[in-house]
């Protein structure tokens, strides 16, 4: 299932899987060889919905967890490498969208002269930092980074603005670390000092491989430096809070505020010194990273500069660079046991690079016309089911349900594919030297983004390639995106009855436009500004709701003392929840769920049960679980199978549950958002 959380519907493509990838695989909407009927449904839905999928499937060698969305990427790039192969053969004339993508493709591909060069490609930046002599210097270079496309030290980006959703601004927001979270600087659990050890390590292995005698050393100033700034940042939890992201300073504001770090310089070099104005939150963050430029020796800041160039050059470079960057990323951080083979990563470079114009040629494939309509058909079905669940709601008043329908009657579906095509017309692909490349890309990128800033939002941009699978909701534009990868079967099959489409892909369109209404949705309007369309005796209400939710998944423990964060999740919950009783009310309203008619010894509630659940099949090593109930603001795919199915009597009604089975919770800690 789609995990973009800001951020499904139909080609019938069939593909078959690259070596190394499972038999036991199905495109159909509902396979009854994923069924454990040893597990009643009422016990653990999850595990009845997959658990002959579950006993089937081990988890290639090259992936941290095995799920459907994995086996859609699977055929994904089976069919893009038909595509960048044939471009690389014939990669037409000199400064065609064809020439660039065959010629990246290619050199990406080139492991011979990826091994000759070393780290030959990055020398001359590391001749430049040790050539700094100052704190001024190292502000210099970070902002020299930001407009090449590095980006280090802090993240930044356009963005509407929040109380203005037409325009974007620039926004600049806590950053520079390492890991994939503040809390891996700052736990004191025995396995995350373990953890944070191994990465100082790898940090050691990846600044020797330059050349730096003395590595170890300062892959302590580095890990010393990045805990500084993790600990001036927020959690993940107040960073869901849009509120958290705005706060406007003029240049000279910020400049005050950082006064070891120009603003005004940083956006001249970004090419963009008629900004006068962009948001600066996170103060405490800034604070310390301008301390730390104050404060910092030289040469700690030197060791983390070398090491964040080597980090972002890494899986560009020769293989002792990806051996060692894999080793950690992959093996330590995730459990994945073996490296992806060249040419999925050479793929997977191409799309960061030239991503819709590999979507282009993708979709001319996969995605006929016919395919759109039957999405638009689908989200308009969600979209009645959706009004009269908000119009039967007794803990919201008139008006703010009024301020609800006018969210739901702007929403913008986005399905398949952009409109318009990027134009790469201004970046060079030369083949022959795979980094050049990736630099070339990089600040293309960066000019792109940096020409966006202080203009009026282009209402058709797609911040998703068509070749993704995943789906998201942007609530800044009020729209939900359907990239067409996300739109294959067994999401959506149009052999299928309505009863499973409406199960698999009814959830996920039901999920995105759920969040518009969830805890940090609820908080823009139907133009995509921030502000509160409540009465505060509604949000009242609707917070003591979701607070319920939070207990529930607060509860689940997926291994060793680790709960889920149910505030973390929060959003993502509510969206599960409330996006799988829309699909249900919606197929209620075609005449399959009106007959719910039995097929293969199934009714119609059972079929719409469990392709939502098989739709979640996933399993996961350790270690990548352990990463996501840490960070991520998903929950593990079992709870949000098992999570909301026990929050529904419908479910209860189809399987013929009773009060005390575990997939049935009582009234009192029973769930009802939306």
């Amino acid at each position: 299932m789609p995990a973009c959380r800001t951020r499904v519907l139909a080609a019938a493509l069939s593909l078959g899987l690259v070596a190394g990838a499972h038999a036991h695989t199905n495109e159909r909407g509902l396979d009854a060889q994923n069924v454990d009927a040893a597990t009643p449904a009422c016990d653990d839905f999850f595990q009845h919905a997959n658990g002959g999928w579950l006993a089937s499937n081990p988890i290639p060698a090259e992936y941290s967890q095995w799920s459907l969305d994995d086996e859609l990427r699977e055929r994904n790039l089976a069919l893009l490498r038909g595509v960048l192969e044939d471009a690389a053969a014939h990669p037409g004339a000199a400064g065609s969208t064809t020439q660039k993508v065959g010629d990246f493709y290619a050199s990406a591909m080139d492991e011979a002269a990826a091994e000759k060069a070393g780290y030959t490609p990055i020398k001359a930046d590391l001749e430049r930092i040790a050539a700094l002599k100052n704190g001024a210097d190292v502000a210099a270079l970070v902002r020299g980074w930001h407009a090449q496309g590095i980006p280090v030290l802090f993240d930044f980006g356009p963005q509407s603005d929040m109380k203005d959703a037409t325009r974007e601004i620039g926004y600049a927001i806590q950053g520079g670390l390492g890991l994939p979270d503040r809390d891996y600087y700052t736990r004191t659990d025995a396995k995350s000092k373990e953890l944070l050890g191994k990465y100082r390590v790898h940090v050691a292995r990846m600044l020797a491989l330059v050349g730096d005698a003395n590595a170890e050393q300062e892959a302590g100033w580095i890990v010393d430096l990045e805990t500084t700034l993790a600990r001036a940042s927020l959690d993940r939890v107040a960073m869901r809070d849009p509120q958290s992201y705005y706060r406007i300073a003029t240049l000279a504001q910020a400049d005050a505020q950082t006064p070891h770090f120009s603003w005004t310089a940083f956006y001249k070099e970004l090419g963009r010194a008629d900004v006068t104005r962009f948001s600066l939150p996170h103060p405490k963050f800034f604070a310390a990273m301008d301390g730390a430029l104050a404060k910092a020796p030289l040469s700690h800041w030197q060791a983390y500069l070398r090491w964040h160039l080597v980090d972002f050059a890494a899986p560009s470079l020769s293989k002792a660079f990806v051996e060692a960057d894999f080793d950690f990323h992959g093996r330590t951080l995730r459990g994945t046991q073996e490296l992806k083979p060249r040419w999925k990563r050479a793929i997977d470079a191409t799309n960061d690079a030239l991503g819709f114009a590999v979507g282009e040629a993708y979709v001319a494939k996969v995605f006929p016309p016919e395919a759109k309509q039957r999405a638009q058909t689908l989200v308009k079905n969600l979209s009645v089911a959706l009004r009269a669940r908000i119009a039967k709601l007794d803990w919201m008043g008139e008006e703010t349900k009024k301020a609800a329908y006018a969210k739901l009657d702007t929403l913008v579906p986005k399905v398949g594919y952009p409109d318009t095509w990027r134009d790469y017309s201004a970046l060079a692909v030369q083949r022959g030297d795979h980094f050049a490349n990736v630099r070339a890309a990089a600040a293309f990128e960066a000019k792109r983004l940096a020409a966006k800033i202080d203009k009026p939002v282009d209402r058709s941009e797609w911040g998703m390639l068509p070749q993704t699978v995943n789906a998201y909701y942007d609530p800044q534009q009020n729209e939900i995106v359907f990239p067409a990868a996300q739109l294959l079967p067994p999401y959506f099959d149009a052999q299928m009855d309505d009863a499973v489409n409406y199960g698999g892909i009814g959830s996920v369109i039901g999920h995105e436009m759920l969040h518009g209404y969830d805890d940090e949705g609820s908080q823009f309007d139907a133009q995509g500004n921030l502000r509160d369309w409540w009465t505060k005796q509604d949000r009242e209400r609707f917070v003591a709701r979701t607070g319920k939710l939070v207990e529930q998944f607060a509860a689940y423990v997926p291994i060793d003392d680790l709960h889920v964060n149910g505030k973390l999740t929060l959003g993502e919950n509510i969206a599960d929840l409330g996006g799988l009783e829309v699909a249900w009310d919606a197929w209620k309203l075609t005449d399959d769920g009106k007959a719910d008619a039995t097929r293969d010894g199934q009714s119609g509630a059972q079929r719409f049960f469990l392709a939502f659940a098989q739709a979640w099949r996933t399993q996961q090593r350790p270690e990548a679980l352990r990463l996501q109930v840490q960070s991520n603001e998903h929950a593990p795919a079992k709870y949000r199978t098992n999570g909301p199915v026990s929050n529904m009597a419908s479910f209860a009604q189809a399987f013929a549950c009773k009060a005390g089975n575990p997939m049935v919770r009582d009234a009192a800690h029973r769930v009802d958002i939306w």
